[in-house]
């Protein structure tokens, strides 16, 4: 009857250190407590694993640690059978505790079956606008009939009656004070004052009371077509206690001849509060809120016939019958059956709907706790959906559901109900999550396999405090833990980087999604996280190490998508990307600043001409200071020596001087240039040597005589004043021979000191 259903057996795992981490990780993993399963040093990560895997290593089965998931019966009471009874059982089993393992989705069958006798509760709602005056006098009539058709089929029945017209308030009512006694035409002598909703009879098995009742209704009216239709049926929903709605097969049998108002509509008479879904009639059973509270939604109304198992039949003519079919759709467990003109067929037509529905079985469940699922196979063993369906089911004919509860993460216990819609009958789910793991280890805190600092808990050890390892062998009383932590973090970053544990300041690395170890001293390393292209890692074009891809042979990027090839990257030259840059994808990635397609151009570059001078220097005049090692300094220049350049790129000194001219174009590669150098260099022309010296000479004599000259000159001057003062000095008798010394002097035939001598002798000789 029950089956347990195992999903693919896999075990993905991230960090587990526990049998109850392990478990929690995904229903295809399997702990190994065996306390001799790991070897030295390796992980205890490496016990988590799937059943066959662990087995594969050497696991004992005994060893095992797998909780199934699991029923238990609370209330299984058989299905009834034959004649209907005081208490009819219809669906089987009545309560039920599940223990599930989180993930792992767990079926059982449901089964259910149509008792006969089972008893239906029917409540008849009419429209009384004006438009249905003549099928209120059909219906007054029917009470007894319907009552005995329904009592052929199960042996039980009940029906009651209400009515409704619509909102009070304009624009759906006339609010003339007249209007609202009597909103009928005037030729009409009974009119019911307009109204929203009323309850008039209770659910009863007395077909006369019915008949009484109903008799005594009158028609009522309002302005638009559309009518307060669910406005009414939320009343009914919701006054169960009112209605009297019992065990049974509850119905609810809508009348009218036109269209409804839905949510929103109530704001066209100001009426802004939305309806709060719950029973409202007052003291004479009339709708209380109808102008206090919007109209409900049809999601509304299709969610609360749910919750209390109604099932409505939509009574309608012919012209509003398409409408009440798309509201059918909506609503689980409902149908459509059209009227006549006066509504003489109504009891066919609900004995027909009626059938059809209770031969209908939908089976769903209510509000599920979070993270728990629910789905169905069909009685015919169709694929599983949120719904169990099973249709044309005879009464006395069991059927029989698969239904798969899983729940997707721990839960505590939650309680949800699973059942037929339409009928009373409920299974009661108790479920929650085995996610502890139940080992047989006898505590010890001393254990040797712990070296007595701790005790074995599911095969690994549970140090006491102030010890760490996976052996307890590290104590931090011997040393300071934070810096025992410090170990483990790169570049004070997270402890290993988040994908390990810290023990005893070394790196206890994870293991990855994928099942391998993360590594490196700080487990900053995987092998699952490179670059994906196409969904695939690496392309699928070679491994990765450490987070980067490498390649295989013949393949390169990033994620190894391309195959190598230059021919995207070939220069007219035959280089490829000229030298300057690499062919990554058959496509250049230029460097040093250049651009291009193959790297042709570089805009910030400018020629090096006063770099170049001394290689021009040297590779077209042979000077210079690379004169010697020319073709070792200057390789990455070729040279050129031409007559004439059409233009000069640069224009550079020599050691001697002179105007060096040439071009430079780029060659593949950097630095790399093709020079045209001038021939001639534009020198500056030597000096007239001859010129200089007979200049130099000339102007030495000329400097020489102008000296020679003004020294005469001031002796001249100097010698001319001596003797004015002579002169003045001189008596009458010395005169001619005075001036016979002038004359001397005057050509020159002595000289001042011979004068002196000459004229101190006369000057002598006069006086003797």
């Amino acid at each position: 009857m029950f089956v347990l259903a195992f999903s693919e057996e896999e075990c993905v795992k991230i960090s587990v250190t526990s049998c109850d981490a392990c478990i929690k990780s995904g229903p295809g993993c399997v702990w190994c407590q065996d306390v001799n399963f790991t070897k030295p040093g390796e992980l205890d990560t490496v016990r988590c694993d799937t059943r066959s895997a662990l087995l594969k290593r050497g696991c004992p089965e005994t060893k095992l640690i797998n909780p199934p998931s699991s029923m238990q019966f609370i209330k299984n009471k058989p299905l009834s059978d034959g004649q209907a009874k005081k208490d009819l059982v219809q669906v089987q089993p009545q309560e039920i505790t599940l223990d599930l393992r989180p993930g792992k989705p767990y079926s059982f069958d449901l089964k259910f079956k149509r008792a006969q006798g089972y008893p239906v509760d029917l409540y008849y709602l009419m429209d009384l606008s004006y438009s249905m005056n003549d099928d209120l006098k059909n219906v007054k009539t029917l009470g007894i009939e319907l009552l005995n058709r329904l009592k052929q089929i199960t042996g039980s029945a009940r029906i009651g009656f209400g009515s409704f017209v619509d909102k009070t308030l304009l624009p759906f009512t006339d609010t003339n004070e007249e209007k609202l006694k009597k909103p009928c035409p005037p030729e009409e002598s009974e009119c019911e004052p307009a109204f929203g909703y009323k309850h008039v009879l209770s659910l009863t098995d007395n077909g006369e009371q019915f008949k009484n009742m109903v008799s005594q209704q009158r028609i009522s009216g309002n302005l638009d077509a559309p009518e307060g239709s669910l406005d009414a049926i939320m009343q009914v929903v919701t006054c169960e206690n009112e209605i009297g709605w019992g065990n049974s097969t509850r119905l609810l049998v809508l009348a009218t001849d036109d269209g409804f108002h839905m949510a929103g509509d109530g704001k066209l008479a100001g009426i802004l509060e939305p309806n709060q879904e719950s029973c409202q009639l007052d003291k004479k059973n009339m709708y209380s809120k109808s102008n206090l509270w919007d109209y409900p939604s049809v999601g509304q109304i299709a969610r609360k016939l749910e919750e209390k198992n109604i099932q409505p039949i939509f009574a309608v003519t012919q012209k509003v019958a398409d409408v009440y079919r798309e509201l059918s759709k909506l609503i689980p467990k409902s149908d459509v059956g059209v009227l006549s003109g006066d509504s003489s067929n109504v009891v066919n037509l609900i004995v027909d709907a009626y059938n059809k529905l209770s031969s209908n079985i939908i089976v769903t469940h209510d509000t599920l706790p979070e993270h728990v699922s629910v789905t169905y196979t069909t009685c015919q063993g169709q694929s599983s959906s949120d719904r169990g369906i099973c249709n044309n089911v005879n009464i006395g004919q069991e059927v029989k559901f698969t239904v798969t509860v899983k729940a997707s993460k721990c839960i505590d216990l939650k309680t949800f109900t699973i059942g037929p819609l339409g009928f009373n009958e409920k299974l009661t789910v108790k479920v929650r999550t085995r996610c502890q793991c139940e080992c047989d280890n006898i505590r010890n805190n001393a254990s040797e396999h712990c070296n007595r600092q701790g005790s074995v808990v599911c095969g690994t050890c549970s140090c006491n405090p102030q010890f760490l390892g996976q052996r307890c062998e590290c104590s931090v009383g011997h040393k300071d833990e934070a810096a025992l932590k410090a170990q483990c973090r790169k570049d004070n970053g997270t402890e290993c980087e988040g994908r390990g544990d810290c023990e005893c300041g070394v790196c206890k690395c994870h293991l990855t999604e994928g099942g391998s170890s993360y590594y490196g001293p700080h487990c900053e390393c995987d092998d699952e996280h490179c670059e994906k292209y196409q969904n695939k890692l690496c392309g699928g074009n070679g491994e990765c190490k450490c987070g980067r891809c490498k390649c295989k042979d013949g393949f390169e990027g990033t994620a190894c998508q391309c195959q190598k090839s230059t021919e995207g990257c070939i220069a007219r030259t035959g280089a490829v990307c000229h030298g300057r840059g690499k062919c990554e994808c058959n496509q250049c990635v230029c460097e040093g600043g250049y651009k291009g397609l193959k790297c042709e151009t570089c805009h910030t570059c400018t020629l090096p001409c006063q770099q170049s001078g001394s290689c021009i220097e040297c590779l077209g005049f042979k000077s210079g200071p690379f004169q010697k090692n020319c073709p070792l300094s200057c390789g990455h220049l070729v040279p050129n020596i031409v007559d004439k350049l059409l233009k000069s790129d640069c224009r550079v000194k020599d050691q001697e001087g002179c105007w060096m001219s040439f071009t430079m174009k780029e060659r593949d590669g950097f630095n790399n240039y093709t020079v045209n150098i001038l021939k001639d260099r534009e020198c500056p022309e030597g000096p007239n040597v001859g010129a200089i010296v007979g200049g130099s000479l000339a102007a030495v004599a000329l400097i020489g005589l102008l000296l020679l000259l003004l020294i005469k000159g001031i002796i001249y001057a100097k010698d001319l004043k001596e003797w004015r003062k002579f002169e003045g000095a001189a008596t009458p008798s010395m005169g001619k021979s005075m001036y016979y010394f002038y004359s001397l002097y005057i050509v020159g035939l002595g000289d001042m000191a011979n004068i002196y001598i000459t004229i101190y002798l006369l000057i002598s000789c006069n006086t003797k």
